[in-house]
Formats: structure tokens, sequence, C-alpha cells
């Protein structure tokens, strides 16, 4: 059984992060004809609008000037004029669909179990490794299943590497016992589509996934939360933080932010 580490890897982007702004721009301005508002310089402030990327800073403005200039209010007419200023924001959606006309294609090495979630996200393309047709008992498997190693039972930093938790040795044991399980039900006769029915969760599986930009911030937004799942965070605030690094694209990403956990 061999245990590996999650990855990740963009493998093809639409448009390409150099001319990603101004494409978005020449679209979006489409809706409100003032096309002849496009400039070298204006792609940024014009995507940045529409996306309305700043409006929680300005919120957080707007909270503060409500604090020192109407300190004089009661509790419950501060929250009223708070609550006002969320409900304001609120029906001010940003608009996102001009993003909608792009593509991003990663490919993912994660387990089995991380994979259920990832499909779940119904506006991308999805092709994944087939436990169907590889037959892990022979050839380039060599009679292994690799799986992905549980993080969450990993020493922390500066600990020692080899000092795993208890829960990682009683995983290792059941992925050894499937293993050998899958291999004898292949030497019975079971086809591999059959003896996959034994293999684990924390199988190896390797997924491409293709969706617009704005479903990649939908995915963010799920994906990189505290409240997702640890090894799911695994793949997705690297690639977060790819894409944030990039420059024009890293604009699109900007008001997504990672939270670590403690």
């Amino acid at each position: 059984m061999r245990a590996l580490l999650p990855t990740h890897s963009i493998m093809g982007l639409y448009p390409e992060p150099e001319r990603c702004l101004e494409w978005f721009e020449r679209i979006g301005r489409i809706c409100y004809k003032s096309e002849e508002r496009i400039t070298e310089t204006s792609a940024p402030a014009f995507v940045r609008s529409i996306l309305k990327l700043d409006r929680m800073e300005k919120l957080r403005r707007q909270f503060e000037t409500l604090v020192t200039d109407y300190i004089h209010l009661s509790k419950d007419e501060k929250v009223e004029k708070l609550l006002e200023r969320v409900s304001s924001m609120l029906d001010d959606p940003p608009h996102e669909s001009v993003i909608e006309h792009s593509m991003m294609t990663v490919h993912f090495r994660f387990d089995r179990g991380v994979s259920h979630e990832e499909v779940r996200h119904r506006i991308a393309s999805f092709t994944q490794e087939s436990s169907r047709y590889c037959d892990y008992s022979r050839g380039k498997f060599g009679g292994e299943i690799a799986t992905i190693e549980p993080s969450f039972w990993a020493p922390k930093d500066g600990e020692d590497a080899t000092l795993w938790k208890e829960e990682y040795l009683v995983w290792k044991s059941a992925m050894n016992f499937a293993e050998k399980a899958y291999n004898d039900l292949i030497k019975l006769g079971a086809k591999p589509q059959e003896a996959r029915s034994v293999l684990p969760n924390s199988l190896k599986t390797e997924m491409v996934v293709s969706a617009n930009f704005r479903e990649w911030r939908h995915i963010f937004r799920l994906r990189t939360s505290t409240r997702a799942h640890p090894q799911m965070r695994e793949v997705t605030i690297p690639l977060l933080r790819e894409l944030k690094s990039m420059p024009n694209l890293g604009l699109l990403f900007e008001d997504i932010h990672v939270t670590e956990v403690p």
C-alpha cells in the first residue's frame, strides 16, 4: 500500500491571465452599452466594480461611521441601522455572469471521499480515474493500491515526522487489509469492477475538473472554509493561493480569504 499526498495542477486557463480583465470588460460593457469608456487601463476598476470586490470594506467603513457618529443611539437603534446597511448591500448583488465567459481546468489528486464532494458542484465538468477499469492487482500498479495520507492524524510542524497518532496505525492496518482483500478477490476471478467493492474512501483518485471562474469562486467559498473537510482544504487552499498570486487573474479572487484552522 502506497500512501501519497494530495496535489493539484492547473492544466489550462481561458482567457489567458494576461488578457482576462480586458476580456471581461469588453463583455461586461455590452450589458451597459458603455464600450466607449474602455481604455488601456480601465479593465481592473470595471471588473472590481461589477464583482463588488470592495463592498465588504465599504460596509466596514459604514459600520465605523455608525459607531462614531451614532454613539448617542440606543443599542436597538444601532442594530437597526446596521441591518439597513447589510440589507442594502444584499439588495445590490455582484454581476458575476460576466466572468462565466471563461474556463479553468485543474488536475487533482485526492482521495475518493473528497472526489464525492467535488462532483457535487454541478456547474462543472469532471473526468475521473476509473476503479472499474483500472486493475490495481497487476501491471503498472504492481499489486498495490495507492491511498491519500490522512493529514489530520499527521505530526504537526516541529514534531517527529515518524510520530503519527494511534488512529493512523489503525487506518494503515485497514488500508493493508483492503489491499489484500482486493488482490485476493482478483485472484479468485473477480473483475476489477467487482473487486473495487472493498476499496476504501482513502483510495487515491485523479480527477480533471473544468469550470468557469464564477463557479470556481463558488467552489473556493465553500471548500476553503474552516467548515470544509480538511482534505478538501488541502487542495483548494493551495490552488486559490496560486490563482491569487497571478497578475490580473488574482483580482477575481481577492475577496475570498483563507482562515487557518487552529
